[in-house]
């Protein structure tokens, strides 16, 4: 067994660990936050019009950066993102710096994206309270050309030309990670291109990962042929020779992957319940687990349930809990309850940390808010663990005074 705590001793629902590093006033925009984006008409409102004020060029800067951005992001840069990094370094959580600016288009906006995840891999190098680096790969290269390569239908040489210089930019980004000995999760895209980002990881790992998974393709468990998808993709591994990096998420794309496959009158492959991808995923789980000597991986997760699935049988199984084989992985500003406990616990955990300019980020922060209103329940959790708190430190000196 390992030698720490029981896993009895973990709850999700101790307020006072998931908000430790909180001070009052923040828990009170916090608050604030929660109940905007937990009502669905609210927070379709403040969407909209944050849209339309960054289209106008309205000077709403200063409150998206005392709101949302400051809650959900590190800051414009680097050096801004030092602050969360030192913050959740004190509660021995890590950093994931994740440059999450979205939609470029140009030659030049994709090398610019390369070269500023090429800075976070090298600052992570240097420290031990940055485990990972990230990047999306529709960050350095045109969704159309990525969706064409995956049909087998670039037309012509310059489409070719431009094809070779995103996957240059993918093995650069690669190569840099082993160079710095830096762990690096690509993220998961949608299904009409993440085929074509499945090649070029395993590729990747095939070349980096022979003693250690230092690169991770990411699974979505929503949809319908994932888990076999992992399964292949270990098999593959160890025909090859070399470790599966793996990250597990439930996915992110669910309304936009139906409104493409209706379209295009074809089947949809998402999960026909949440209740089948909550059993795949943790499925996933227990498969990893039972093969840690070729499967390196990460639970990205802010579900209860599975979290405390994976922290329990790795005490089932003897696992330590600070086996560098394992994490678990929230967002900065969501999962607080799980992140904190976890790490408290001496689990590795790991909290996403986005970062670029406001205008930049924008589309990031939107759709992170339209995720949290479609998934069931996840605002309303996070509004009332914040709530719980507010009250436990309201009656904290009653308490104190034997009062009640």
């Amino acid at each position: 067994m390992s030698d720490v705590h029981s896993i009895d001793k973990i709850s999700f629902q101790n307020t006072e660990i998931a908000f430790s590093s909180r001070s009052n006033f923040e828990l009170m925009k916090m608050n604030f936050l929660f109940f905007s984006m937990n009502n669905k008409s609210i927070n379709k409102l403040l969407t909209n019009i944050l849209l339309q004020s960054i289209r106008l060029k309205l000077p709403i800067k200063p409150i998206v950066k005392a709101s949302i951005f400051g809650h959900f992001c590190g800051g414009e840069n680097l050096d801004d993102c030092h602050k969360s990094i030192k913050l959740l370094q004190k509660y021995q959580i890590g950093t994931i710096l994740d440059y999450s600016v979205e939609g470029e288009k140009s030659e030049f906006g994709f090398d610019r994206v390369m070269a500023e995840t090429i800075q976070t891999i090298r600052l992570a190098g240097k420290s031990k309270s940055i485990p990972f680096a990230v990047f999306k790969t529709t960050g350095i290269a045109s969704v159309d050309l990525l969706e064409k390569a995956q049909k087998g239908v670039l037309q012509n040489i310059d489409e070719v030309a431009d094809m070779n210089r995103a996957k240059a930019r993918f093995s650069n980004i690669c190569k840099e990670t082993s160079v710095n000995n830096v762990r690096l999760f690509i993220d998961a895209e949608e299904s009409w291109i993440q085929g074509i980002i499945d090649q070029w990881s395993y590729e990747e790992m095939s070349l980096y990962n022979k003693d250690k998974a230092l690169i991770y393709n990411t699974y979505q468990l929503y949809r319908t042929n994932v888990l076999d998808l992992l399964i292949s993709a270990h098999q593959k591994a160890k025909k090859e020779g070399y470790i599966l990096g793996a990250k597990l998420v439930r996915g992110a794309y669910m309304e936009k992957e139906a409104a493409y496959y209706s379209k295009n009158g074809a089947p949809n492959p998402i999960q026909a319940s949440k209740e089948k991808t909550d059993y795949d995923f943790d499925q996933a789980i227990l498969y990893c687990l039972q093969h840690l000597d070729g499967i390196h991986f990460c639970a990205g997760s802010h579900n209860e349930t599975s979290n405390l699935l994976l922290a329990s049988k790795m005490d089932e199984l003897g696992i330590p809990r600070n086996d560098e084989r394992i994490w678990f992985a929230q967002l900065l500003g969501m999962g607080d309850n799980i992140s904190f406990s976890l790490a408290k616990n001496g689990f590795k955990v790991a909290k996403y940390v986005p970062y670029g300019p406001v205008a930049s980020v924008i589309p990031y922060l939107v759709r992170r808010a339209s995720e949290n209103s479609s998934v069931v329940g996840q605002t309303s959790r996070e509004l009332n663990l914040i709530q719980t708190e507010s009250k436990r430190r309201l009656l904290l000196p009653l308490c104190k005074l034997g009062l009640i």
